[in-house]
């Protein structure tokens, strides 16, 4: 191999372990320790942060930071890519839309043509449904508020409610949750000692604090996000015990629609809100299982009602 081919070659070993020793190295690329410990050093003038331990259980690493190293990827990985970034640039996190249109350019150009043409047939061929206008995520928001989940660490940020006030709120991160039409901070409010979601696109001027905390028993995210949207914003909540196991309930009643609770292994607990009864009918009627209505006492009277003009029809 000449020198460019073996240090892609290199970087591709690094990339596939956590460590490697020097003697693996040297025999993987058929060239002695010396030559190896010769391109670690080019490979590190080129910015790429490679560390080095000597002695028993020792070896070579690629470290944090640095530049991006070259991807060397599968044909389907890289299809996979592509049609991501094709979707990217219609998301509605702001900033993200340039940068997977540039993202996409630079792959599109080094895709084979077998490849792009696979690319353009799906793309050609794939309509997204159009989900009406969507609050605009702050990209650099969003990827502070992942900085403060992904390390454990205290954020501040300016917060305004549905209503328009605004105010500081200092939090501890647990998660980022999206929806599919809007993203979630789920996060213990500090000042109120509790758990709260705040919608990402009205949170503004965020900053990690340095402050670090463990979590003794959080909340699953989803379902806090799925209370908080799905149900407490609603007048009307209904109850229903389906015999069937919540594993098998949430495959027709998803985290956006309802909230699903096991209860013995083998019969759940489904609660579903909505402004007046004949939504929650258009539910009861999905579920094909045994089921028993336990609030409202009205959507039971709905549902009967339901069923007696479908069996008269």
């Amino acid at each position: 191999m000449d020198t460019a081919t073996r240090l892609l070659r290199l970087l591709s070993l690094l990339h596939s372990r956590p460590q490697w020793d020097g003697a693996e190295l040297a025999s993987r690329l058929e060239i002695t320790p010396r030559t190896v410990r010769r391109d670690v050093a080019r490979l590190r003038s080129l910015g790429y942060p490679i560390d080095a331990e000597a002695g028993i259980g020792g070896g070579y690493r690629l470290g944090p930071g640095g530049r991006l190293p070259p991807l060397l990827l599968e044909d389907a990985e890289a299809v996979a890519i592509a049609v991501g970034l094709r979707v990217a640039t219609t998301t509605t996190v702001s900033g993200v839309e340039e940068a997977a249109v540039s993202a996409l350019a630079k792959l599109h150009q080094v895709l084979p043509v077998r490849l792009r043409e696979q690319v353009d047939a799906i793309s050609a061929h794939t309509t997204q449904l159009p989900q009406g206008e969507l609050p605009v995520v702050d990209g650099a928001v969003l990827v502070t508020l992942a900085a403060g989940c992904r390390h454990v660490e205290g954020i501040r940020f300016r917060y305004r409610t549905h209503d328009g006030t605004e105010s500081e709120r200092s939090v501890e991160p647990l998660q980022i949750v999206h929806t599919g039409r809007r993203w979630y901070l789920v996060a213990r409010d500090r000042d109120r000692q509790a758990w709260r979601t705040y919608r990402v696109d009205r949170i503004t001027q965020p900053a990690l604090t340095g402050t670090r905390y463990r979590f003794e028993d959080p909340p699953d995210p989803v379902a806090l996000v799925a209370e908080g949207t799905g149900i407490a914003p609603w007048d009307l909540v209904a109850r229903v015990r389906v015999q069937a196991t919540a594993a098998t309930v949430v495959k027709i009643i998803p985290p956006s629609q309802g909230v699903v609770e096991d209860l013995d292994g083998a019969s759940c607990l489904v609660r579903f809100a909505a402004q007046e009864l004949a939504p929650l009918v258009d539910v009861v009627v999905r579920l094909p299982w045994t089921l028993e209505i336990l609030d409202p006492p009205g959507l039971r009277t709905a549902v009967h009602d339901h069923a007696r003009r479908l069996l008269g029809s």
